[in-house]
């Protein structure tokens, strides 16, 4: 029988939890009052700030109906405002606050160094090649 910590899918999902647990715990730790879920589509919104709430959940790989939950709390928060569309009443133009400006402010430089905690020690040269495969894999996935 395989042991799982064989499995290169199990050592993936595993270096993506511990990464996870580990920058929100850094993001706790600084006061902010935000998910890495919701840090993802505000990025996602401030980089794409015509994006429809699909394009944003292809774009973080979450369901429509997360990212609407993510959209209400964030909404909630004053983190985005919601404004109807003028031309369809079924869709909702989204745009980060000024309060959503100072949180991702905030947020850019533990979200970097949660990046460099993860990465010690790794070259350059690995990573690019780590990302090579992933992306091959999931390429293979499709």
């Amino acid at each position: 029988m395989e042991k799982l910590n064989q499995v290169v899918f199990y050592a993936i999902d595993k270096a993506i939890k511990s990464y996870r647990q580990m920058a929100q715990k850094n993001i706790n730790k600084h006061g902010l009052d935000i998910t890495i879920d919701q840090w993802l589509l505000l990025t996602t919104l401030r980089n794409n700030p015509d994006a429809t709430q699909q394009q944003i959940a292809e774009a973080v790989f979450k369901d429509y109906a997360s990212i609407t939950r993510m959209i209400e709390i964030l909404v909630q928060k004053q983190i985005i405002v919601r404004h109807f569309h003028p031309d369809d009443r079924r869709r909702s133009n989204l745009e980060i606050t000024p309060k959503g400006l100072d949180v991702l402010i905030a947020i850019d430089p533990v979200i970097q160094a949660n990046r460099s905690q993860a990465l010690d020690g790794i070259l350059d040269a690995e990573i690019e090649q780590v990302k090579t495969v992933l992306y091959k894999i999931a390429s293979n996935c499709k």
